[in-house]
């Protein structure tokens, strides 16, 4: 009789593996959401459009470190910033590469890309995940690395860098620091300058939709930055707005407010205040125990929820 262990052995064992590390996943979340610190991976295609970049090229076969994966091409969604799963729906895939590591079953190198001295995930999020999660140091990549003059290693802040870029190519974009030269507008989140020139661009065009006139590029940025961004700062500092969200910045809360103003509109179908929209946005999402502790036990139980609900999945 063999002595080796049963399928059944195995698919229990990673079966109990990949609850430990949803479980993991799920309060490393919760830690994140009450501190307010970024728990997620980077989005590949974000960090390649703001960063510069020579070219790129195959250095083959590699063994890699596996702290130094930071981020992924496609799959930065379903697990978090150390490869914990977020989602029962990885569920199967996961299983299976845990069952094939615990039967000694060889798997092929993963893919990733290489910036700096970190990688994003190309091909093989859960054979990361389960590696990371094994406790595995080093991993086999096919490595294509891209040049880039920016030094970048897994301690780098590659958010603030990310917004470094965004924030010099809105401002060659929009001329503001030409025309306000006292300006300085800040997020504390990449890919949020993009939607000051959306909201530029729609300002221009009811200013000119009102004046019956076109309305030239820069008339419509200082417009804007005089009539709506700056008077929303202002109530935004009046109201003591940046205390109820510590480490956020007011260029964050405009962004957020006017969303939010943009929501209430909608889904009230009248004309709502500025003032009004402040209001309710503090109201509905500013720093409170209780409503936080309450919204936090929503979130476990549609986490819960999506959870129990979820199949084992498709190999």
């Amino acid at each position: 009789m063999s002595d080796r262990p049963s399928s059944k052995f195995f698919y229990e064992t990673a079966k109990a593996d990949f609850d430990d590390a949803l479980r993991k996943g799920l309060w490393r979340s919760i830690i994140s959401w009450l501190t307010q610190s970024n728990n997620t991976l980077l989005p590949f295609d974000e960090v390649r459009r703001s960063i510069p970049v020579h070219n790129e090229h195959s250095i083959g076969v590699q063994q890699i470190e596996v702290k130094k994966i930071v981020g992924s091409v496609g799959r930065y969604h379903d697990f978090d910033r150390v490869f914990l799963p977020r989602h029962g729906r990885t569920r199967g895939r996961w299983m299976s590469i845990d069952q094939a590591h615990l039967q000694d079953v060889p798997l092929p190198p993963i893919e990733v890309y290489q910036i700096g001295e970190v990688y994003f995930v190309r091909d093989g999020n859960h054979r990361v995940s389960v590696a990371r999660e094994k406790g595995q140091e080093f991993i086999d990549a096919d490595v294509i690395k891209i040049e880039t003059p920016v030094p970048i290693d897994e301690n780098t802040d590659i958010d603030a860098l990310i917004s470094d870029q965004e924030r010099i190519e809105f401002y060659q974009a929009s001329r503001l620091r030409i025309l306000r030269p006292t300006a300085n507008i800040q997020f504390t989140i990449p890919g949020q300058y993009t939607k000051l020139l959306e909201h530029i661009n729609v300002h221009r065009w009811f200013m000119g939709n009102e004046q019956q006139r076109e309305v030239s590029w820069d008339e419509a940025v200082g417009d804007w930055y005089d009539q709506v961004y700056q008077p929303l700062v202002h109530l935004i500092h009046a109201q003591k707005l940046l205390e109820e969200f510590p480490g956020r910045s007011e260029a964050d809360l405009y962004i957020w407010i006017m969303e939010h103003l943009w929501y209430l509109r909608q889904e009230i179908q009248q004309d709502i205040s500025l003032e009004d929209a402040v209001a309710h946005f503090t109201e509905e999402y500013a720093r409170n125990p209780g409503r936080r502790l309450l919204r936090l036990f929503e979130w476990i139980g549609r986490w819960l929820g999506e959870e129990n609900s979820s199949g084992t999945g498709s190999v």
